[in-house]
């Protein structure tokens, strides 16, 4: 009996990898990085990263400053060409497309620093996010034909649905975006990322700058734009509290290098990851 036990308990680690194994085939990641590499004129900021983004899931990027985690949402979203390495969207290969190309596939991004029309109001800022769906052209929007007067008011009523799922629908018209707290700002970041219906979402540092209840509040809308748009998140965050209480999985990096992975309680107790935020001979 003691030796059927032990060869059960031997064998169950394997069994495990292959259960895990077969359901990463039966379900596809929705984004898939293999071996991604940027370099720098020397400076490797990302070294042969792997990880991947399963459909309804959070995944956190996390790393000290200068890990590379911005760089990763750079090469993703096509701001940067890799060096090497491939990145797929549902199976197909996006690796080095152009910005506006990856946007229309569906995968939409915030920055750290939310870019916004700083002299429109809170709703024009919205209505902007709708340039790549327009199909009325220049000229239907000049001579306001009806195709053109139906198309902006669709855009309209999809703006304040947004506007009021994250909580801004009653500063539409009176705010201008120049006049917004760091809260609402990165809430109108986000809105304007979901204009256009993103298969996937990067959020860079969304929690930057806010005092607690805003951090509150906003881990909350996150977890909103998971479960009722069921949208897929890649999060990069520094409030480590907030990415251990969200995250699905996460992703450690550190030098552009992959350290650690696994479940929020797994990195929490992983010494490398301890080590690579603390230094070593720290007193965890």
């Amino acid at each position: 009996m003691l030796l059927v036990l032990a060869i059960w308990q031997s064998a169950l680690p394997l069994l495990r990898q292959r259960l895990n194994n077969y359901k990463r085939i039966v379900r596809m990641p929705i984004i898939e990085v293999s071996k991604l590499t940027k370099c720098f004129k020397g400076l490797t900021a990302v070294n042969e990263l792997d990880f991947h983004l399963d459909p309804g899931e959070i995944l956190g990027l996390i790393g000290p400053n200068g890990a590379g985690k911005t760089t990763v949402f750079n090469v993703i979203s096509g701001v940067y060409k890799p060096t090497a390495g491939r990145v797929t969207l549902n199976g197909e290969d996006i690796t080095g497309l152009k910005p506006h190309m990856i946007a229309k596939k569906g995968i939409m991004r915030t920055f750290q620093l939310t870019s916004l029309f700083e002299e429109y109001s809170v709703l024009e800022n919205l209505l902007i996010g709708f340039h790549l769906e327009s199909k009325a052209g220049f000229m239907g929007s000049v001579a306001k034909t009806r195709y053109s007067r139906l198309e902006e008011e669709n855009f309209r009523q999809r703006a304040l649905q947004i506007l009021s799922f994250m909580g801004l629908e009653s500063l539409k018209k009176s705010e201008l975006g120049k006049n917004l707290p760091p809260g609402h700002r990165t809430s109108l970041g986000i809105a304007i990322a979901m204009i256009a219906q993103p298969k996937v979402l990067l959020l860079d540092e969304p929690l930057a700058g806010l005092n607690p209840e805003e951090v509150r509040l906003m881990m909350a809308k996150i977890g909103s734009i998971r479960e009722e748009k069921k949208i897929p998140i890649v999060l990069v965050e520094h409030n480590m509290q907030a990415i251990m209480n969200i995250c699905d999985r996460i992703v450690v990096i550190n030098f552009g290098s992959k350290i650690a992975e696994g479940t929020p309680q797994e990195i929490r107790q992983n010494q490398t990851v301890i080590e690579a935020y603390l230094g070593r001979g720290n007193d965890t």
